[in-house]
């Protein structure tokens, strides 16, 4: 069983700033867990305790119903049997492929035979076969990171930690290393922790994406639930690129302070927040237009357009159209959702 369980889990550094607040997390078996937020949110920090770089202040870690961390224990990184990818894979230049990937066992003292062997199928899982002898400096970029992936997967780990594993690769390569990543992983039964600042790759990898902001997690769900029904104005911020406006509810509508939006509210009542999402938000050309485009960029969905409309910078996806810079619009606001104003 390769499960990990934080209880309460807080760090705190010298000086007294916050590097986890209290986290509560249930990661199962075999499942792949992405940690997203903003810089210094605290995902690294989780990261790492979880590995046992860092030991927490208070809370409890426990890898496969064992404590780790807290209740009177702690089991250093080497004990716990992970594995980890780093941003910068940290292939040896002046070892072959081969001597990379066996590094962790040669630690174990793994007998030589099953050392190659077990070196052989990492590097086949990975698709790297026949490339012990090789040289790293011959390698892509691309390569050495499954070289080091390779690596973290040949002492068939508990648990695989990825720190920003893909984001140093370029696309379209990053991109196929998701791919196989995600097939390897499903295909070897890996319980996977991911911390990742790319959105989309979290949405397209995980079974369940954890939202952090300053040390704490605002909300842990699946995917698709993420981007229906963000727990918070900050998740639908930083997931979805919503806007949000103060406001107050009553009688079954919103109305935006010191701004035309008014929108139907039911079941809401008093200070408010609405978060109106990009693909919500529907952009009519007219010369007479409320609201003018400040930019409009293209993308694969079609174009993702910000407009001033009466000071409120509001974003917008729109298909079959890319307003150029510098046009009026009318803004038609289809639906928003609602949190109570703190």
């Amino acid at each position: 069983m390769s499960s990990v369980s934080l209880s309460a889990v807080s760090v705190r550094y010298p000086g007294g700033s916050v590097g986890l607040d209290a986290v509560d997390l249930e990661i199962g078996d075999g499942e792949f867990v992405a940690l997203v937020g903003p810089s210094g949110s605290g995902k690294t920090t989780l990261l790492r305790t979880i590995a046992g770089f860092l030991s927490p202040t208070s809370g409890a870690i426990r890898i496969g119903g064992v404590a780790v961390a807290g209740e009177g224990s702690f089991v250093p990184p080497e004990r716990r049997d992970l594995g980890m990818v780093f941003q910068q894979h940290a292939v040896w230049p002046h070892w072959s492929v081969g001597r990379n990937v066996d590094y962790p066992l040669r630690r174990a003292r793994v007998p030589r035979a099953e050392r190659e062997q077990r070196v052989a199928g990492a590097l086949e899982m990975v698709g790297l076969e026949g490339y012990a002898r090789r040289d790293p400096a011959t390698l892509s970029g691309g390569q050495r990171q499954r070289v080091a992936l390779a690596r973290a997967l040949v002492s068939r780990p508990r648990v695989l930690l990825l720190d920003e594993a893909l984001s140093a690769l370029d696309e379209p390569l990053r991109d196929r290393l998701r791919l196989e990543l995600h097939a390897l992983t499903r295909e070897l039964g890996l319980t996977v922790v991911h911390v990742t600042h790319d959105r989309s790759e979290a949405l397209a990898l995980a079974d369940r994406v954890a939202v952090l902001e300053a040390g704490a997690i605002r909300q842990v769900a699946p995917p698709e639930k993420l981007l229906r029904e963000p727990a918070d104005p900050f998740v639908a911020r930083f997931l979805t690129d919503a806007t949000v406006v103060a406001g107050a509810a009553e009688a079954g509508w919103f109305e935006a302070e010191r701004h035309p939006l008014r929108l139907p509210a039911d079941g809401v009542s008093g200070r408010v927040e609405a978060a109106i999402l990009p693909s919500d938000v529907e952009l009519v050309p007219s010369d007479e237009g409320a609201a003018v485009v400040r930019s409009s960029l293209f993308t694969e969905r079609g174009g993702d357009v910000v407009v001033d409309w009466d000071g409120i910078a509001l974003r917008a996806h729109t298909t079959g159209m890319r307003p150029v810079g510098g046009a009026r619009v009318d803004v038609v606001v289809r639906r928003a959702r609602f949190y109570p104003a703190d």
